[in-house]
């Protein structure tokens, strides 16, 4: 069988941004200036992300004049820094909305390729052609019928993207799609037209201030005092009669504390530049500031120092994190542990949470048993996600099964799982190390299951996955053994006293009972006790005794 090559782990770099958040406790006259401040600024960054979606694709060039101007008509209405930070934001968000875009065409592209090739093969499932461009036909006329009007259907979808491409026409909703599509469908969301437009408004807002590194506290429009506690914003030049601080500024009335990492963004408000969001959850009425800073990456660690300790090996699925401990040598360290990580129909801020818990908890058992790395596989399933169902391999395609394999694709977090696992563990002094996913869950099936199981019978094959995984961070390989267990040297020197014959022995005979038919012991009855017919003292009858007089030999000289 053809295995493909596996590629080597490697340490996964380190972010080098950070973000923080911290609860903002105002009171209702601090609402009402935060909710005008950024309703006003909100509605500046919609027309001009509106004017720059109407001017298409740019060059660099293009795109440093389009900027200036429009920061130039936007000063008037606000201040050069928040003008700033506005045509920043639409630039972004242009140029998001434009990888997507691609990515949707690439998506296209490949089902329609998939289709295209499927139908060219005849009706009944016979397959065409060899080795990875074999292609299988449908299994029914129906379905050849329904993937051809598929087909069709997706044909058309790509070239509107085509279209837009090559125009540069992005599409993009300020506070987002999926609450958008909420708005006609207010009871499947359990929203009434009042807290839909709440969350319409909070999601609207536009309090963004960029980091300034030769200003005071490293921010020039949101200033946080580290020392004092106190938080302030440069209000725009409509809003400065709200003013309660000189030069146009308003300062809140309650004390402003980051009681996670604190220290460090206090240092880099001193030393550096600090930008800040203020956002609204209008569904509790909470008021958030976040603190982010760009900082230089430390160095990462080598293989070769990470695999002196042990390592803390994860298997994503959908649902749970399966984590095993692996010594460096190889071996299992303790009992796998089971880490509930459900994401499924919750919102986004909801699993962002369960999974820095997930992640959190992961940690801690890395640091309890000794490791300095965790090891995760370089699984991202972009064919999966990009073909959909249309994909075809060893896995379901269609009906009930292929949704429901979907399903657990979508609900596997692997890149966000990823970005945070890397960031979280760098906080806390570990490593990453990513390793290719060939073969992990067959291997572990096929060598490890089964041993790991007459340990711990609650062990499932993602946790042997899990162990798979680990050996190949450390180095090792998947099986246990090169090849049978060499036999020791005084087992090796010894005859082989079973039987070598060659020709296959003569059949024998059927033994006939000992025992007479008649004289048997009813079937279901119990056994009875064993008859004995020799003496009890055999020691002169069947074995030899002590060694007496001139034949005993001794055993030391």
């Amino acid at each position: 069988m053809n295995l493909r090559a596996i590629a080597d782990p490697f340490v996964a770099a380190v972010s080098s941004g950070a973000r923080v958040r911290a609860r903002l406790r105002v009171n209702d006259t601090d609402a009402v200036v935060l909710t005008q401040v950024g309703g006003l600024l909100g509605e500046l960054a919609g027309r001009d992300l509106a004017a720059r979606r109407r001017e298409g694709r740019l060059d660099a060039k293009g795109k440093a004049q389009s900027r200036q101007k429009r920061k130039k008509a936007l000063t008037s209405e606000s201040s050069s820094r928040w003008a700033g930070a506005i045509t920043r934001t639409s630039e972004d968000q242009y140029r998001l909305a434009e990888q997507n875009l691609w990515a949707e065409r690439a998506s296209l592209a490949a089902r329609i390729r998939t289709i295209t090739t499927r139908l060219a093969a005849p009706v009944g499932g016979d397959q065409v052609g060899a080795g990875k461009k074999a292609a299988r036909g449908y299994a029914s006329k129906s379905e050849r019928h329904a993937k051809t009007v598929r087909l069709q259907t997706l044909t058309t979808r790509l070239d509107a993207v085509d279209a837009g491409l090559m125009a540069g026409t992005v599409h993009v909703v300020r506070g987002g799609k999926a609450l958008l599509h909420k708005r006609n469908n207010l009871d499947d969301a359990g929203l009434t037209v009042q807290q839909w437009r709440q969350q319409w408004a909070a999601a609207r807002l536009f309090l963004t201030a960029d980091g300034e590194k030769d200003k005071a506290w490293g921010n020039e429009t949101i200033r946080w005092n580290p020392d004092e506690r106190w938080l302030e914003l440069k209000l725009p030049a409509p809003l400065t009669h709200l003013a309660n601080r000189p030069h146009g500024r308003y300062r809140l009335s309650c004390p402003v504390e980051f009681t996670y990492r604190g220290e460090e963004v206090a240092a880099q408000a001193a030393a550096g530049a600090v930008r800040y969001d203020i956002s609204c959850d209008p569904e509790s009425g909470r008021w958030y500031v976040d603190a982010s800073w760009r900082a230089a990456p430390s160095p990462a660690p080598s293989l070769d120092e990470l695999r002196q300790h042990p390592v803390a090996a994860v298997d994503v699925n959908d649902g749970h994190l399966a984590v095993t401990s692996v010594c460096p040598d190889g071996n299992i360290l303790g009992a796998a542990r089971t880490l509930v990580l459900n994401l499924t129909g919750q919102s986004a801020r909801t699993r962002d949470g369960r999974l820095r818990a997930a992640i959190t908890g992961l940690l801690t058992h890395a640091h309890a048993v000794g490791a300095k790395a965790i090891v995760i596989e370089n699984l991202d399933f972009v064919d999966a996600r990009t073909q959909g169902r249309e994909k075809t391999g060893n896995r379901p395609s269609r009906g009930r099964k292929g949704r429901r394999f979907r399903r657990q694709i979508a609900g596997i977090p692997t890149a966000k799982f990823r970005d945070r696992l890397t960031q979280m563990a760098s906080n806390t002094g570990l490593a990453v190390i990513v390793v290719d996913s060939a073969y992990t869950s067959k291997w572990a099936a096929q060598h490890w299951l089964a041993p790991m199981k007459n340990h711990h019978p609650q062990t499932s094959g993602h946790h042997a996955a899990a162990l798979v995984i680990g050996r190949r961070g450390l180095g090792h390989r998947a099986r246990r053994r090169v090849n049978t267990n060499p036999p020791a040297p005084a087992e090796a020197s010894r005859v082989n006293n079973r039987d070598t014959r060659t020709t296959p022995a003569t059949q024998r005979a059927p033994r006939k009972p000992a025992t007479p038919r008649g004289n048997r012991q009813p079937t279901g009855t119990k056994t009875r006790r064993a008859h004995r017919t020799t003496a009890r003292i055999q020691a002169t009858h069947d074995r030899s005794g002590p060694p007496t007089g001139r034949n005993s030999v001794p055993l030391s000289v």
